[in-house]
């Protein structure tokens, strides 16, 4: 490898014991391992979050069994490029007797006839197919695919994984960081090898710069690394991952609030602010969470939620990001009923099973033939009787006497009353 080569590149292990990480699959027992042992190949997806060791794992496998390595970029290949990659390792196999590992990188962006393309390939044992993906293969992928191939989830790596990894790139580039720097290093990076790598090369660099430029520096000197150098290098290691990672990070968002606890509420909020998520999507999501899990025990949540929605679209970002945070504060510190989303699915039950017509009184009586057809009569207008209410039907038959919403006992809820409850025992 080039010595002017990425830090990351340079650093990427050769072999499958070599790597960091990932032990449920490069443990002893662990699948990958056991194919490296064997030296027989099987198809597999790599599915994890951006530098947890995917493209790695790929080749230091082809490279411990000897096969060769063909990576097909699924960004900027076709269904042509594929079928030559296909052809190649056809020659390999009969020139040289070698297997050939057929690694594609976001196999998610992959169309539908390429991935059937692959598929006899697989069968018939010509290539190991491995793809690597950010996102969920349930999703991105034909289930004729995911039936032929193993899927491996792979994890983030933990800190004590990236500062080893960190140690060992120090030791290449002959720099010694600080344990305040290396914490700060690896709690950026989120699990991300690459991006530790790249946030300690960039560091290097800026301290080896502004040493040269004080005429203090000396080739072959060991460089110290201390926090305020990584802070100094401003590095950016806001990670975005894919759309499985959108969904995962919009869940943790509303289970927080859903579960009253505002500050992690913000921090999903600011998290999912710093990697570009839609504010107007966040803001459709707290509208929804404020009839799902607020309701009746806060009526004002939806009209915090809405106008939020509305002062993010008056003002823009960043500013609306207090707009969101306001909402989050608001809906997390509130009272907390599911009532009206259990009503509303009983209720959808009940419409479902029992499409039944419009009770003839409550039918539409304002057009001139409606009278003779039956419409309206016997309709009993509300406002004529004490109260504004007297019990009558406004149910088919079959489904009149089914309750759908009770009042919870928080908040607002709890002192909820309506007439009409008075009168469900007497079935009218």
């Amino acid at each position: 490898m080039s010595a002017g080569a990425p830090l990351a590149a340079r650093m990427r292990p050769r072999s499958v014991p070599e790597v960091i990480g990932q032990g449920h699959l490069l443990g002893p027992d662990g699948p990958i391992s056991q194919m490296a042992r064997s030296g027989r190949l099987r198809s597999f997806v790599l599915w994890g979050p951006p530098g947890c060791g995917k493209t790695t794992i790929a080749k230091a496998l082809a490279a411990d069994v000897g096969a060769s390595f063909t990576e097909v970029p699924a960004t900027s290949s076709g269904v042509a490029e594929l079928r030559a990659a296909l052809d190649r390792a056809r020659d390999s196999w009969a020139q040289l007797g070698r297997q050939t590992l057929l690694f594609v990188d976001e196999v998610h962006r992959f169309s539908r006839p390429q991935q059937e393309v692959l598929l006899p390939a697989i069968e018939e044992g010509l290539v190991a197919f491995a793809g690597a993906t950010t996102e969920n293969p349930f999703f991105s992928l034909t289930s004729a695919l995911t039936s032929r191939v193993s899927l491996y989830r792979l994890k983030p790596l933990s800190k004590g994984e990236l500062f080893e990894i960190l140690r060992r790139a120090l030791l290449a580039e002959g720099a010694e960081v600080s344990d305040e720097a290396a914490e700060l290093l690896c709690g950026l990076a989120g699990g991300d090898a690459r991006a530790v790598l790249v946030a300690a090369e960039a560091t290097i660099g800026s301290v080896r710069l502004r040493r040269a430029a004080d005429g203090a520096g000396h080739e072959g000197e060991l460089v110290q690394i201390h926090k305020g150098d990584v802070e100094a290098a401003r590095i950016d290691l806001s990670l975005k991952g894919g759309a499985d990672s959108h969904y995962d990070m919009a869940s943790a968002f509303i289970k927080s609030v859903r579960g009253s606890d505002p500050d992690a509420g913000l921090y999903w909020l600011s998290r999912m602010i710093a990697v570009g998520e839609d504010p107007l999507f966040i803001a459709r999501r707290l509208v929804i969470l404020a009839s799902e899990d607020v309701g009746m025990a806060d009526p004002q949540a939806l009209v915090v939620a809405t106008a939020a929605a509305a002062a993010v679209q008056l003002v823009g970002m960043p500013e609306g990001g207090l707009n969101l945070a306001q909402a989050v504060v608001y809906l997390s510190t509130a009272p907390k009923s599911n009532r009206v989303t259990l009503a509303l699915g009983a209720a959808s039950a009940d419409a479902a099973s029992c499409p039944v017509g419009v009770p003839s009184h409550l039918r539409d009586a304002h057009y001139k033939a409606a009278s003779s057809l039956g419409h309206g009569k016997g309709y009993k207008y509300p406002h004529d009787y004490p109260g504004a209410w007297i019990a009558q039907r406004y149910r088919p038959e079959p489904v009149e006497g089914h309750v759908y919403y009770e009042p919870g006992d928080q908040g607002a809820e709890a002192g909820l009353s309506w007439p009409s409850g008075e009168k469900r025992e007497e079935g009218t």
